[in-house]
Protein backbone atom coordinates (compact mmCIF):
# COMPACT_ATOMS: atom_id res chain seq x y z
CA UNK A 1 0.00 0.00 0.00
CA UNK A 2 1.43 3.14 -1.05
CA UNK A 3 2.46 5.74 2.15
CA UNK A 4 -0.26 8.36 2.17
CA UNK A 5 0.98 12.01 1.65
CA UNK A 6 -2.22 13.76 1.22
CA UNK A 7 -5.42 13.88 3.15
CA UNK A 8 -8.32 14.91 1.52
CA UNK A 9 -11.76 15.72 3.84
CA UNK A 10 -15.39 15.94 2.29
CA UNK A 11 -16.99 19.10 4.35
CA UNK A 12 -21.03 18.24 4.35
CA UNK A 13 -21.92 15.46 7.38
CA UNK A 14 -18.08 14.63 7.58
CA UNK A 15 -17.08 18.43 9.38
CA UNK A 16 -20.43 19.90 9.61
CA UNK A 17 -23.60 18.88 9.74
CA UNK A 18 -26.42 19.48 7.13
CA UNK A 19 -30.04 18.22 7.36
CA UNK A 20 -32.92 20.58 5.49
CA UNK A 21 -35.45 18.94 7.65
CA UNK A 22 -34.11 21.75 10.66
CA UNK A 23 -36.05 24.47 8.85
CA UNK A 24 -38.54 22.30 7.14
CA UNK A 25 -39.87 20.53 10.12
CA UNK A 26 -40.86 24.28 11.38
CA UNK A 27 -41.63 25.44 7.75
CA UNK A 28 -44.47 21.97 6.67
CA UNK A 29 -44.85 20.65 10.20
CA UNK A 30 -46.76 17.82 8.59
CA UNK A 31 -44.11 14.82 8.72
CA UNK A 32 -45.56 12.94 5.20
CA UNK A 33 -46.39 16.22 3.43
CA UNK A 34 -42.65 17.35 4.04
CA UNK A 35 -41.71 14.21 2.86
CA UNK A 36 -43.61 14.85 -0.32
CA UNK A 37 -42.29 18.32 -0.89
CA UNK A 38 -38.36 16.79 -0.95
CA UNK A 39 -39.33 13.60 -3.04
CA UNK A 40 -41.27 15.83 -6.02
CA UNK A 41 -40.22 19.90 -5.24
CA UNK A 42 -36.75 20.08 -3.83
CA UNK A 43 -35.41 17.06 -4.59
CA UNK A 44 -31.61 16.01 -4.00
CA UNK A 45 -31.15 15.97 -7.87
CA UNK A 46 -32.55 19.45 -7.85
CA UNK A 47 -30.42 20.68 -5.28
CA UNK A 48 -27.33 18.84 -6.95
CA UNK A 49 -27.54 21.18 -9.73
CA UNK A 50 -26.30 24.15 -7.55
CA UNK A 51 -23.80 21.95 -6.42
CA UNK A 52 -22.69 22.16 -10.29
CA UNK A 53 -22.78 25.55 -10.13
CA UNK A 54 -26.36 26.80 -11.48
CA UNK A 55 -27.77 29.91 -9.54
CA UNK A 56 -30.43 30.30 -6.94
CA UNK A 57 -32.03 32.73 -9.15
CA UNK A 58 -32.41 30.27 -12.40
CA UNK A 59 -33.14 26.97 -9.82
CA UNK A 60 -36.41 28.86 -8.18
CA UNK A 61 -37.48 29.91 -11.16
CA UNK A 62 -37.61 26.42 -12.64
CA UNK A 63 -39.42 24.95 -9.86
CA UNK A 64 -41.74 27.41 -8.97
CA UNK A 65 -42.96 27.22 -13.00
CA UNK A 66 -43.45 23.98 -12.40
CA UNK A 67 -45.18 23.80 -8.88
CA UNK A 68 -46.34 27.75 -8.33
CA UNK A 69 -48.38 26.54 -5.24
CA UNK A 70 -44.85 25.41 -3.38
CA UNK A 71 -43.29 29.11 -4.45
CA UNK A 72 -42.59 30.07 -0.79
CA UNK A 73 -41.26 26.76 -0.03
CA UNK A 74 -38.90 26.76 -2.81
CA UNK A 75 -37.73 30.47 -2.32
CA UNK A 76 -37.39 29.06 1.35
CA UNK A 77 -34.86 26.13 0.80
CA UNK A 78 -31.92 28.92 0.23
CA UNK A 79 -33.95 31.83 2.29
CA UNK A 80 -33.17 29.00 5.29
CA UNK A 81 -30.41 27.22 4.53
CA UNK A 82 -28.09 28.50 7.50
CA UNK A 83 -30.60 26.37 9.52
CA UNK A 84 -29.50 23.30 8.10
CA UNK A 85 -26.30 23.54 8.80
CA UNK A 86 -26.27 24.03 12.55
CA UNK A 87 -22.95 22.80 14.00
CA UNK A 88 -19.54 21.64 13.19
CA UNK A 89 -18.67 18.05 14.52
CA UNK A 90 -16.04 18.92 16.85
CA UNK A 91 -14.49 15.81 16.60
CA UNK A 92 -14.08 15.52 12.96
CA UNK A 93 -13.11 19.00 13.57
CA UNK A 94 -9.79 18.03 15.72
CA UNK A 95 -8.68 15.36 13.55
CA UNK A 96 -8.34 17.65 10.89
CA UNK A 97 -6.73 20.45 12.51
CA UNK A 98 -4.26 17.91 14.35
CA UNK A 99 -3.76 16.33 11.14
CA UNK A 100 -2.53 20.20 9.88
CA UNK A 101 -1.18 20.84 12.89
CA UNK A 102 1.58 18.21 12.51
CA UNK A 103 2.46 19.31 8.90
CA UNK A 104 0.68 16.73 6.84
CA UNK A 105 -1.01 17.98 3.22
CA UNK A 106 -4.72 18.91 4.25
CA UNK A 107 -6.96 19.88 1.24
CA UNK A 108 -10.73 19.71 0.98
CA UNK A 109 -12.97 18.72 -1.90
CA UNK A 110 -16.92 19.28 -1.61
CA UNK A 111 -20.05 19.13 -3.45
CA UNK A 112 -21.59 22.93 -2.42
CA UNK A 113 -23.20 25.58 -3.74
CA UNK A 114 -20.44 29.03 -4.49
CA UNK A 115 -22.57 31.25 -2.19
CA UNK A 116 -23.55 28.84 0.51
CA UNK A 117 -19.94 27.62 0.62
CA UNK A 118 -18.72 31.33 1.06
CA UNK A 119 -21.28 31.34 4.10
CA UNK A 120 -20.51 28.34 5.45
CA UNK A 121 -16.72 28.97 5.76
CA UNK A 122 -17.76 32.91 7.13
CA UNK A 123 -19.62 30.75 10.06
CA UNK A 124 -16.69 27.66 10.13
CA UNK A 125 -12.93 29.54 10.52
CA UNK A 126 -11.63 25.40 10.87
CA UNK A 127 -13.24 25.35 6.71
CA UNK A 128 -9.65 28.02 6.25
CA UNK A 129 -7.37 25.98 7.61
CA UNK A 130 -6.44 23.18 5.34
CA UNK A 131 -4.24 24.10 2.30
CA UNK A 132 -7.14 24.34 0.08
CA UNK A 133 -10.12 23.27 -1.26
CA UNK A 134 -12.26 22.66 -4.43
CA UNK A 135 -15.70 23.51 -4.35
CA UNK A 136 -18.03 21.89 -7.08
CA UNK A 137 -20.23 25.15 -7.96
CA UNK A 138 -17.23 27.02 -8.69
CA UNK A 139 -15.95 24.79 -11.39
CA UNK A 140 -18.96 22.77 -12.73
CA UNK A 141 -18.50 19.50 -11.80
CA UNK A 142 -19.23 17.55 -8.85
CA UNK A 143 -18.83 13.81 -7.16
CA UNK A 144 -18.50 11.34 -8.01
CA UNK A 145 -17.32 12.07 -11.89
CA UNK A 146 -13.71 11.37 -12.27
CA UNK A 147 -12.91 14.97 -13.71
CA UNK A 148 -13.60 16.66 -10.00
CA UNK A 149 -10.79 14.21 -8.85
CA UNK A 150 -8.73 14.81 -11.62
CA UNK A 151 -9.50 18.45 -10.94
CA UNK A 152 -8.44 18.78 -7.19
CA UNK A 153 -4.95 16.30 -8.28
CA UNK A 154 -3.96 18.81 -11.08
CA UNK A 155 -4.85 22.19 -8.74
CA UNK A 156 -2.87 20.91 -5.37
CA UNK A 157 -0.28 18.67 -7.38
CA UNK A 158 -1.34 15.32 -5.36
CA UNK A 159 -0.07 12.16 -6.30
CA UNK A 160 -3.42 10.10 -6.62
CA UNK A 161 -2.17 7.25 -5.03
CA UNK A 162 -0.86 8.42 -2.26
CA UNK A 163 -3.83 10.67 -1.48
CA UNK A 164 -6.42 9.43 1.08
CA UNK A 165 -10.52 10.76 0.81
CA UNK A 166 -12.60 11.15 3.59
CA UNK A 167 -16.28 11.25 2.38
CA UNK A 168 -20.00 10.39 4.26
CA UNK A 169 -21.25 9.06 0.19
CA UNK A 170 -20.23 5.49 -0.66
CA UNK A 171 -20.94 6.65 -4.33
CA UNK A 172 -18.03 9.21 -3.45
CA UNK A 173 -15.73 7.12 -1.91
CA UNK A 174 -16.04 4.51 -5.03
CA UNK A 175 -15.47 7.58 -7.58
CA UNK A 176 -12.12 8.39 -5.40
CA UNK A 177 -11.52 4.68 -6.04
CA UNK A 178 -12.05 4.78 -9.46
CA UNK A 179 -10.20 7.94 -10.09
CA UNK A 180 -6.82 6.21 -8.80
CA UNK A 181 -7.23 7.35 -5.06
CA UNK A 182 -7.36 5.53 -1.49
CA UNK A 183 -10.75 6.57 0.28
CA UNK A 184 -12.75 5.45 3.43
CA UNK A 185 -15.97 5.59 4.10
CA UNK A 186 -16.80 8.37 7.13
CA UNK A 187 -19.38 7.03 9.54
CA UNK A 188 -18.03 8.86 12.81
CA UNK A 189 -14.91 10.27 14.06
CA UNK A 190 -13.78 7.04 15.96
CA UNK A 191 -13.86 4.99 12.93
CA UNK A 192 -12.47 7.64 11.03
CA UNK A 193 -9.01 7.57 13.68
CA UNK A 194 -9.37 3.85 13.27
CA UNK A 195 -9.00 3.89 9.27
CA UNK A 196 -6.15 6.88 9.42
CA UNK A 197 -4.62 4.60 11.68
CA UNK A 198 -4.76 1.58 9.46
CA UNK A 199 -3.28 3.87 6.66
CA UNK A 200 -0.60 4.73 9.19
CA UNK A 201 -1.40 7.91 10.20
CA UNK A 202 -1.78 8.50 14.18
CA UNK A 203 -3.94 11.51 15.54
Amino acid sequence: MTEIRHIVFDIGKVLIHYDPNLPFSRLIPDAAQRQWFFDNVCTHDWNIEQDRGRTWDEAEALLIAEHPDHAENIRNFRRHWHEMVPHAYNDSVTIMETLIDDGRDVTMLTNFASDTFDEARQRFAFLNRPRGVTVSGEIGLIKPDKAIYDHHVASFDLEPAATLFIDDSQKNVEGARAAGWQSVLFTDAGMLRADLVRYGIGV
